[in-house]
């Protein structure tokens, strides 16, 4: 009996839930509705949003908000002063007064003109002297190389020079206790009158075999001597003279 009770208790209880669970009060059927509606909301919102105006700042306010005053360095303008202009000439003041004078001058016009020689004029004019000596003109040395007509030594050239002058050089004994040789690298010059001068070296190798070298040359006779435009002319030689222990 206990258990029909209850089974009727349960029975009616779902009997009331159903009769509360009618169309009207179920929400499913209204969840499209609430979508619409708050879809709506959001657009009026944000149309709302786009048609606000904020107040307008005045653009002074705004300027003093953001803007750093810089404080301006005066600095001079300096102009260079040009120099003053040049004076200008005074112009002569023409006076009206206008003086009188007499009519008794007496006015010359007979010119005097002489077309005699003076002889306070004109340039002296000195007769030439049959044995005066011309002035010099100092030629400068001519390299070899570039003379027209060579210097000769006894009928031949530079090489029978060389020849003469091994036939008289005489070793130093003490360069050759040294064992000391070498190419001594001479200058000298032909003169116009065919002598041998200003001999001097040029890379010496030892003091004996230096004077010796230029001893040798020195004592050379004379040559025939070049010539340039068939003049005379003085010649410089550089010449080797080579001392060789055998």
């Amino acid at each position: 009996m206990f258990i029909n009770l209850q089974s009727k208790l349960n029975l009616n209880r779902n009997t009331v839930m159903e009769v509360k669970k009618t169309p009207k009060a179920n929400l499913e059927n209204k969840k499209l509705l609430f979508k619409e509606i708050g879809l709506i909301l959001a657009l009026l919102i944000v149309l709302a949003g786009f048609e606000y105006k904020s107040k307008d700042r005045n653009i002074s306010d705004l300027a003093n908000d953001t803007a750093v005053f810089i404080e301006e360095e005066n600095i001079p303008i300096t102009t260079e002063t040009p120099p003053p202009p040049p004076e200008m000439p005074k112009i002569p003041v023409v006076s009206d007064e206008i003086v009188i004078v007499d009519d008794n001058i007496e006015i010359t016009t007979d010119l005097k003109i002489s077309t005699e020689d003076d002889k306070n004029l004109g340039v002296q004019i000195i007769d030439y002297v049959q044995g005066r000596k011309e002035e010099e003109i100092e030629e400068e040395d001519i390299p070899v190389v570039l003379v027209e007509e060579k210097p000769k030594f006894m009928g031949g050239d530079e090489n029978t020079f060389t020849k003469w002058v091994s036939e008289r050089i005489v070793y130093p004994e003490i360069a050759k206790e040294n064992s000391v040789q070498g190419r001594v690298m001479l200058q000298f010059k032909v003169d116009t009158d065919g002598r041998v001068v200003d001999v001097k070296v040029l890379r010496g190798v030892d003091p004996s075999l230096d004077r010796e070298a230029v001893r040798v040359v020195s004592s050379s006779p004379k040559w025939t001597p070049g010539r340039q435009r068939n003049r005379p002319v003085r010649v410089v030689y550089n010449f080797p003279v080579i001392f060789q222990l055998r």
